[in-house]
């Protein structure tokens, strides 16, 4: 089952997150967190200029409206559909970088070292207090975003 979420130039620009918080919600709420695991998209309806050629990582409004919903839902990247370049779009809200024509998205590696290492550390307590176990879906989180976690790291965060 796919969770999308529709947003809007106007909710974008109004900060507005009842898209997310109403899906999230029912989630928790309903207790289908597991069941919904890498199953959410954002279909962003942001009209830009046709002479504009800006990705939507790039806009100032939907970052920002990103940058929001992170603050609420940290942990958010364990619904993403990472299949289909939903966690990499996100981490392109969140973290600086470039696009090269033929390498694609290139993150600013520092920040996103900075990034990667403090979802670890959020999604790591987040699954325990949502009873879930097992260091694999972190360990495939970072190797999504080009990193190797050894299982011996989590023995560090007890």
């Amino acid at each position: 089952m796919s969770l999308k979420i529709n947003l809007n130039s106007e909710q974008i620009n109004q900060l507005d997150l009842t898209p997310i918080r109403t899906v999230i919600e029912t989630l928790l709420t309903n207790n289908e967190i597991s069941a919904n695991e890498q199953q959410l998209t954002f279909a962003i309806n942001y009209p830009l200029e046709p002479t504009d050629p800006r990705e939507l990582s790039e806009i100032p409004e939907i970052r920002l409206w990103f940058i929001r919903v992170d603050a609420l839902y940290p942990w958010l990247p364990f619904f993403l559909d990472w299949k289909n370049g939903e966690l990499a779009r996100y981490t392109a809200m969140l973290v600086p970088h470039q696009f090269k024509r033929n390498e694609g998205i290139v993150y600013n590696s520092e920040a996103l070292d900075i990034f990667v290492m403090s979802k670890i550390f959020i999604l790591n307590h987040w699954l325990k207090q949502q009873n879930l176990t097992g260091n694999s879906r972190l360990k495939s989180m970072a190797q999504m975003l080009g990193y190797d976690i050894d299982e011996s790291f989590f023995q560090t965060m007890k």
